[in-house]
């Protein structure tokens, strides 16, 4: 399983590739920009094509995504809406199934607390990892945090199937 995590934005787009059996490894990671100032629908076009190269070249099986949370800035929840509507047709572009995450549910997948903080955060990818240093940008060690996050989710349900039968 190779699982792909995206934290949305259309100034940068963190993402974030693990995979593993038992325990999550990094395969990669980054993040994607878009020049400031640029119009909006050439920013999200370049976001698409990056995004689609990043998907043909590591070949994920399965997606991640935070689900938006209502923040006290609306015009940055629009523009991260539009950023992730524009991941999620890269996705399905790919036939990659795609799940969605609270950012409670990644923190808690992460940490063992849903109300950790960013940095709390970042340090658990940091171990959970094995890696020297937090993954930076921050974009992109959030990236990294929903793609555990889905990891451990997927794992638990194959855990229960194994049971179940």
């Amino acid at each position: 399983m190779r699982i792909l995590g995206i934290d949305p934005g259309t100034a940068r787009m963190g993402w974030g590739l693990v995979e593993g059996d038992r325990d999550p490894v990094l395969v990669a990671y980054g993040t994607l920009t878009t020049p400031a100032g640029q119009v909006l629908a050439e920013r999200l076009l370049i976001l698409l094509q990056e995004l689609r190269e990043v998907l043909s070249s590591h070949q994920p099986t399965a997606a991640a995504l935070e689900e938006i949370f209502f923040a006290r800035n609306v015009r940055t929840a629009f523009s991260v809406g539009q950023a992730r509507g524009v991941a999620l047709v890269a996705m399905a572009e790919a036939g990659l199934p795609v799940y969605e995450y609270s950012p409670l549910e990644v923190k808690q997948a992460v940490t063992g607390y849903g109300r950790a903080e960013k940095r709390q955060v970042q340090e658990m990818v940091r171990t959970l990892l094995s890696l020297d240093e937090i993954p930076r940008p921050d974009d992109a060690a959030d990236a990294l945090a929903v793609a555990i996050c889905h990891f451990y989710s997927a794992r638990m349900q194959d855990l229960l199937r194994q049971a179940e039968s």
